[in-house]
């Protein structure tokens, strides 16, 4: 049985449980990282702080998407990971629209160039056409 297939296979706070082993681990790292290179030790600071990340982005991140249905049939968590997309949907709006980035929220349907010429200009196409 594989690695994936097996995590798979856990219940809702086993999962949890192993989600939050990592992200226990990889965290109070990052803080001592700071610390580190406080300290003075630049290199080895932010070497410490690279690693985190990356292990962050890669394992616990990996971790969580396969745990992520079944974390999400606790009724506490479910509601926690709602309003923590709630708050990230409008957090991204309202920076969007600091930034201007923004779409417009009429959708308007593709002209053609005649369209966009006017009237005359369609009118001179259709003359043309039917002289040919």
């Amino acid at each position: 049985m594989s690695l994936r297939r097996s995590i798979e296979a856990l219940g809702p706070y086993p999962s949890l449980f192993l989600l939050a082993l990592p992200t226990a681990t990889v965290e109070p790292l990052k803080l001592a990282a700071v610390a580190v290179a406080g300290k003075g030790h630049w290199i080895t600071g932010t070497v410490m702080i690279v690693i985190c990340y990356a292990f962050s982005l890669l394992v616990v991140e990996r971790l969580f998407a396969i745990v992520k249905p079944k974390i999400l049939t606790i009724p506490w968590f479910a509601k926690l990971w709602e309003g923590f997309l709630f708050v990230r949907t409008r957090a991204l709006r309202l920076f969007g629209r600091l930034l201007g980035l923004h779409r417009d929220r009429e959708v308007r349907p593709a002209t053609s160039w005649r369209q966009r010429a006017g009237p005359s200009v369609e009118a001179s196409f259709q003359t043309r056409s039917s002289s040919e």
